[in-house]
């Protein structure tokens, strides 16, 4: 514990009356604020703040708890920040209201602004690590930082874990560095941990958005003139983004939707009981509306004829899968 260092502790009141104390402490320390716990009659809580050149490091323990940022609550008060949360010993859950919901295992982070509804959700403990950030400070090193809200960063590897580890080092020792450089490495190491965080989940989105292109091709194409606009319009995005998440897998819509039309043809071409259908109309049943468009598809993927695959056992023309 620093210089400078402000404390609240519910040891200092009787226990009907902490978790009141509690709540006018949190409300104190950081803004105006509502709690609730299903532990008033054994709660217990503490409370360290210490004050970085404009920056404050608040170290929480205690009973299990919940916490709201309300509209009321933000309309009454007279400042606000962001805030960068650090759980250090258990789970709990963060909703950055009409935004996101984020689970925060230990070490993990995240960054809520109280200029909006938020919960703060502890079933077991209370064991968090928060710096309070003047807005204008973090948008400068972080001009995103509104698309960043309420989305879990690993504290476990790669920047997250640089920078939950020097959260947990400033907390618990006095450090040699002066206030002001605690600022500058501080900022330095948000924008690493947020900006990576952010890139790795758009990479987390598209590959789940493969996934989804892949099942919406799967299922529409033997829609004659199948284009890549009514698929994204079906998945509610737009060709450019669909454009995208196929070429991070480095795929075409056009290749995409041959190869599930020749995957259907090869099936149907093997299948004794497709024998009855003609060549023009198992490629119609696959998706092409032209005979000819069909066969020289086919003969460009497979070396033959779709008559001749025909005649050969199933396992020959695995080319088309």
């Amino acid at each position: 514990m620093g210089q400078g260092t402000r404390v609240w502790t519910t040891e200092t009141v009787q226990s009907t009356q902490r978790f009141d104390y509690w709540v006018g402490a949190i409300c104190e320390c950081f803004l105006e604020m509502e709690a609730d716990s299903g532990m008033r009659k054994e709660f217990s809580a503490r409370l360290e703040s210490t004050e970085m050149a404009g920056l404050h490091l608040n170290r929480v323990t205690g009973s299990a708890q919940d916490v709201y940022r309300t509209r009321g609550a933000i309309s009454r008060g007279n400042g606000n920040y962001y805030y960068l949360l650090c759980k250090e010993a258990t789970p709990c859950n963060i909703v950055q209201h009409n935004r996101n919901e984020a689970r925060l295992l230990p070490g993990d982070l995240v960054l809520i602004d109280s200029r909006q509804r938020y919960s703060l959700h502890f079933p077991e403990r209370v064991d968090t690590l928060s710096i309070q950030l003047p807005i204008g400070w973090l948008d400068a090193w972080l001009p995103d930082a509104q698309q960043m809200l309420g989305r879990r960063v690993d504290g476990n590897g790669g920047w997250g874990a640089v920078l939950a580890a020097y959260l947990r080092q400033a907390a618990s020792a006095a450090s040699a560095l002066p206030a002001a450089q605690h600022r500058d490495h501080l900022g330095g190491l948000i924008a690493a941990a947020f900006v990576t965080a952010a890139r790795e989940s758009v990479i987390a989105e598209d590959d789940h958005l493969n996934e989804r292109i892949e099942a919406a091709v799967g299922a529409r194409f033997a829609e004659p003139g199948l284009s890549a606009t009514e698929v994204a319009d079906s998945l509610g995005i737009s060709v450019r983004t669909l454009y995208r998440a196929l070429a991070r897998n480095k795929q075409s819509f056009a290749a995409l939707l041959n190869r599930h039309r020749l995957a259907a043809a090869r099936r149907m071409l093997g299948s004794p009981a497709c024998r009855h259908l003609t060549i023009a109309e198992i490629g119609r049943r696959a998706g092409w509306l032209d005979a000819s468009h069909f066969t020289r598809t086919w003969l460009a993927h497979t070396g033959q004829r779709p008559s001749q695959s025909r005649r050969e056992p199933a396992s020959n023309i695995s080319r088309t899968d």
